[in-house]
């Protein structure tokens, strides 16, 4: 049981979990624009966040402490490392414009991470954009929404259209959605000067606006030029789990509420696609 516990551990903090969502709802693209399945561009997803992640999460923790590295940590770095040369493997593969496209959400994972600008433009010591106050929930959903969406329809060079647009919309309202259970739980560990929304509007009516990013979400899609009713039931029963999920997130949720079952919604979502 133990030796479980222990791979299931390795399976969330070392970021599987979390790209494997990326993943799919990059799939859950291709699905909705009726593309082929592209190994290529997928399979670069889920290397790439994984290495993202890894790095974002554990660079303030190893940069200075190579020599007294935890053994679970070094074998995440090793883990990373490897998926650093697979993801450059597929990266060989992809079109030219998408890699470009990649290298300016690359650059924001970079900045998201990394100290770069002066102290007075912070709300903490850290000087990376995650620490600008009010800011990282929308980055965080900016990228997500155009590597899930923007970057498989470059890839398979699908013409921009308001299909497009709006897909994009809406995977920035899902996301945003899917993270508010997230800052539910810092609040706990959040500097007050961060401006989180939980902190600016309260734990009550964060949940409200979940539900109306939800509802925004699933309006959307009628919108669309064409609508596809199997799809937007899909939608809609993504939602409501999404919407149980807001509703019963608290400060003092267990270790894997948001960590594993409010990152597994896309996992939903693609098998509700699949099995509909």
């Amino acid at each position: 049981m133990k030796v479980l516990k222990q791979i299931f551990d390795f399976y969330i903090n070392s970021s599987i979990h979390v790209a494997l969502s990326v993943f799919l709802l990059s799939w859950i693209t291709l699905l909705e624009f009726n593309l082929p399945y592209d190994e290529s561009v997928l399979y670069f997803i889920f290397y790439a966040s994984i290495k993202g992640y890894n790095f974002v999460k554990y660079f303030g923790i190893a940069k200075f402490h190579h020599r007294s590295l935890a053994n679970w940590l070094k074998i995440i770095q090793l883990f990373s490392l490897l998926c650093f040369i697979l993801l450059c493997y597929y990266a060989l593969q992809l079109e030219v414009k998408t890699l470009i496209y990649i290298s300016v959400f690359g650059f924001v994972t970079f900045l998201y991470a990394i100290p770069f600008l002066p102290k007075h433009l912070f709300m903490d010591e850290k000087q990376n954009l995650r620490s600008i106050g009010g800011l990282k929930v929308y980055v965080i959903a900016l990228v997500w929404a155009g590597v899930t969406v923007l970057l498989p329809i470059i890839n398979a060079n699908y013409a921009y259209d308001l299909e497009v647009v709006i897909t994009f919309f809406q995977r920035f309202l899902l996301v945003v959605a899917l993270m508010l259970p997230f800052e539910i739980r810092d609040l706990n560990y959040d500097s007050l000067k961060l401006s989180t929304i939980p902190q600016l509007i309260g734990v009550k009516r964060t949940k409200l606006l979940g539900l109306l990013l939800l509802v925004s979400f699933c309006l959307l899609e009628f919108f669309k030029d064409t609508f596809n009713a199997t799809h937007f039931v899909s939608l809609c029963m993504v939602s409501l789990v999404t919407l149980v999920l807001i509703y019963y997130s608290k400060q003092d949720q267990g270790r894997y509420y948001s960590g594993f079952w409010v990152e597994g919604v896309p996992i939903l979502w693609l098998l509700l696609i699949l099995l509909m």
